[in-house]
């Protein structure tokens, strides 16, 4: 049977890598005496993929994985042994059943929602002038860039991958964006702002905003937990 569980990582675990994540996940099944099945041969391991692995130093608020289990308790149940034993920064927010021919989340990935806003004393002098700009910068019919990839560097378009852009908040605004992710077209959200923040003449530094990923969506926008069921 497999199982999505959709989870969320906060405060200082953004700055646990996503080995030791998967490494914890590991035996926190093991502790909440999942009934997860194990792959077959010298080696046995969980059967476990993880969605997108997300950046050191960035929280969320929708990360998934995939189990495969012999058998399982309600989803309320499953949640509720699951965040007994998670430690203060995971926790466990929905647990569904897909179909047997469901894909496994990491080949679903398709696009994926942010929040990112200024850590305090990194703020512009003019915010209002530098927002406006973002989403003037966003309506344009093409952002050029230079990626850098594995094999050197590669000029590439950066606006199709940019699916919305918006300001969100009131007296502490904050940057709304979607963008295209997964292994064939994926966007960090801080090469989109450290595009704008270089044309704009604001310096840009891995310090200056605080990232968080809202969510994760298969191809239509469609959440991956959508995908399975809610077990009663």
């Amino acid at each position: 049977m497999k199982i999505r569980i959709k989870f969320a990582k906060q405060g200082t675990m953004k700055f646990i890598g996503h080995l030791d994540v998967m490494r914890y996940f590991q035996k926190a099944m093991r502790r909440a005496d999942v009934d997860i099945r194990y792959s077959e041969g010298f080696s046995p391991h969980q059967i476990m993929s993880f969605a997108a692995p997300l950046g050191v130093g960035l929280t969320s608020s929708g990360e998934y994985m995939d189990i495969e289990v012999h058998s399982t308790g309600s989803s309320a149940e499953m949640v509720k042994r699951l965040n007994e034993v998670m430690v203060e920064g995971f926790q466990v927010l929905d647990w569904r059943r897909l179909g047997d021919e469901a894909g496994n989340a990491m080949s679903l990935v398709a696009a994926a929602d942010y929040t990112a806003a200024f850590r305090k004393g990194y703020e512009p002098e003019d915010l209002e002038g530098f927002l406006a700009g973002l989403e003037a910068f966003y309506e344009r019919p093409s952002i050029p860039i230079v990626k850098k990839t594995k094999k050197g560097e590669k000029e590439m378009d950066l606006k199709p991958l940019v699916y919305a852009c918006r300001v969100t908040g009131g007296d502490e605004p904050s940057i709304f964006l979607r963008l295209s992710t997964g292994s064939s077209s994926n966007v960090k959200p801080e090469l989109f702002l450290e595009t704008y923040c270089r044309e704009a003449g604001f310096p840009f530094s891995p310090f200056t905003f605080e990232i968080q990923r809202e969510e994760i969506y298969a191809p239509g926008f469609i959440p991956l937990n959508d995908l399975g069921e809610i077990i009663e």
